[in-house]
């Protein structure tokens, strides 16, 4: 039998080009094509016009004080600032790092810390955050961030405009950026409670982008609707650096998800490929008025960061004309992907796997003991190659836990591989919530939830949920003589923790179950509470 070991092609040929030297490739190939249209804020940049815009940001970056090598944050939803924020830092010899717009302030703060940021790109608010309230509730306990750069909004005293950095007079940009420099900081969150800084390189995230890319049929003149948030991989690298480095023109419906802006974009700009996550097709799909738009331009695009149910894949092929749409597979620390599907893959393999691994990688699927299991066995995803980050930032003992002496990438996700090397993901040995596309720490919750004065015990789960994928669940034990309601807990959690992590459900219990060594059995209680509360399990690849 076979072993779940498997090789990627090796052609073509690995680039060993900087993010900003793509960039640079793109403007002279392309100059007057569309590089980035954000239909939300009337902006339409050709690539010169685009690389223009981004070596002028660089310039003035450098002009305030900031040297090779320093952390610029980026907090704001959708927008082009965004774009340009990315390729400038990264022009600059910066590290940009992301921040989940989600966040609060307690969160943020924690990321600002944790990367010594000197400079902060981020908008004045959006939707219930305003950015700049939070920011200067916390920036007396940030001694190292020096500069914020306002986006939008009435300038506030002590602040940068956005705009300001378009004008002449930025220093002279590094011409000695190396490939391997770290180029970028996204969080991710762990069973281990408060999120660590995965360190992707430029050669890293350039890489994944070209094959991301090509996997998915992606070419000259193509236009990408994304409307994935640019601070996950998702966005920034398989949206905006696959279309520069393909010559495809990034497409932003608006700020933040809106299903009817999405439909509308892709009609009004004929767009051939779209991005999203399940929960994202599924509001598509389900839009009251979706049957009057136009949709026939389309032709692939990527489902990725979360299980694909099969029917909503099946849906999207046919309803939307997605006919070359893939599956995608991987995580923040592997830049992001690790397996995709084909265009030409019979529709069977597509709604029934996540591909086969990507070039220039390699994929070994090991039992609790690190041995290679069988084809046709589960066991644990490890990746190496290109992909694999530098690191966790500053967390060296992290890193060691999940990036072993042989440079393996051990992944927490427990898959199985057939014979013809396609995976299937059927589960994951982290203990880990993926609500629509977002990585969420049970222990992160749990932690927040025993700061309340009647809680004695909680324990959080994901449940199956049809529009998400997963739901968070608060099982809580409170303290004696204590009482209190779900809607307590759930007014709680109110601004103090991002939106996507505030429970779903809440469930009172006398007890846990429990093993011989008094570990609660999170699996067993997960299944108790699916059939108490009749919940369906979505059927996924």
């Amino acid at each position: 039998m076979l072993p779940s070991h498997v090789r990627g092609a090796d052609t073509p040929g690995l680039r060993e080009d900087t993010i900003g030297a793509v960039l640079d490739e793109a403007a002279r190939k392309w100059p007057s094509r569309d590089a980035l249209v954000s239909l939300h804020q009337g902006i339409r940049w050709s690539y010169a016009e685009f690389a223009r815009r981004a070596d002028a940001a660089a310039g003035a970056l450098l002009q305030l004080g900031l040297e090779r090598g320093d952390r610029i944050g980026i907090w704001s939803p959708n927008c082009a600032e965004w774009a340009v924020t990315q390729f400038a830092a990264a022009k600059a010899g910066l590290i940009l790092v992301n921040i989940n717009p989600a966040y609060r302030s307690t969160e943020a703060a924690y990321t600002f810390a944790k990367t010594g940021m000197r400079a902060l790109v981020t908008a004045a608010q959006f939707k219930s955050s305003d950015y700049l309230a939070m920011l200067e509730e916390i920036a007396p306990t940030l001694p190292a961030l020096r500069t914020t750069i306002q986006i939008d909004g009435p300038l506030r005293p002590g602040h940068l405009s956005f705009e300001a950095l378009y004008e002449p007079g930025g220093l002279a940009l590094p011409r000695d950026l190396a490939n391997n420099d770290a180029a970028n900081i996204q969080f991710t969150s762990g069973t281990t409670g408060l999120p660590k800084g995965a360190t992707l390189s430029h050669r890293n995230i350039v890489n994944n982008a070209l094959f991301v890319g090509r996997g998915m049929g992606l070419r000259e003149g193509d236009r990408l609707c994304i409307p994935v948030p640019l601070y996950h991989c998702f966005g920034m690298v398989m949206g905006n650096l696959a279309c520069v480095l393909h010559g495809a023109t990034m497409i932003y419906p608006a700020a933040g998800f809106d299903p009817g802006a999405v439909l509308a974009s892709v009609e009004a700009e004929r767009c051939t490929h779209l991005h999203g996550v399940p929960t994202m097709f599924i509001a598509e799909l389900d839009h009251p008025d979706f049957d009057k738009f136009d949709l026939g331009s389309l032709r692939g695009g990527i489902m990725a960061g979360a299980p694909c149910p099969v029917e909503v894949m099946r849906q999207v092929t046919e309803r939307m004309h997605m006919r070359e749409v893939t599956i995608a597979y991987g995580m923040t620390e592997t830049s992001p992907v690790s397996f995709q599907s084909e265009v030409s893959d019979p529709i069977e393999r597509r709604v029934a796997s996540v591909g086969r691994v990507q070039p220039h990688l390699e994929v070994k699927l090991v039992d609790e003991s690190g041995r290679i299991v069988p084809r046709g066995v589960p066991g644990e995803l490890c990746t190496r190659g290109y992909s694999v980050m530098l690191g966790y930032w500053d967390e060296p003992a992290k890193t060691s836990e999940v990036l072993d002496a042989d440079a393996w990438m051990h992944t927490g996700d427990i898959g199985v591989l057939d014979d013809e090397g396609y995976c299937n993901i059927v589960g994951r040995v982290k203990d880990m919530i993926i609500r629509g596309g977002e990585n969420i720490s049970p222990r992160e919750i749990e932690e927040f939830l025993f700061t309340h004065p009647k809680i004695l015990e909680v324990q959080v789960i994901g449940l199956p949920d049809p529009k998400y994928g997963e739901a968070v669940c608060a099982c809580i034990r409170l303290r004696a003589g204590e009482a209190c309601t779900a809607e307590e807990i759930i007014a709680y959690c109110g601004d103090r923790i991002a939106h996507y992590k505030v429970p779903r459900h809440v469930q009172f219990m006398e007890a846990f179950p429990l093993t011989a060594t008094g570990k609660v059995r999170k699996v067993e209680l997960r299944e108790t509470l699916i059939r108490e509360l009749s919940l369906v399990t979505p059927i996924t690849a």
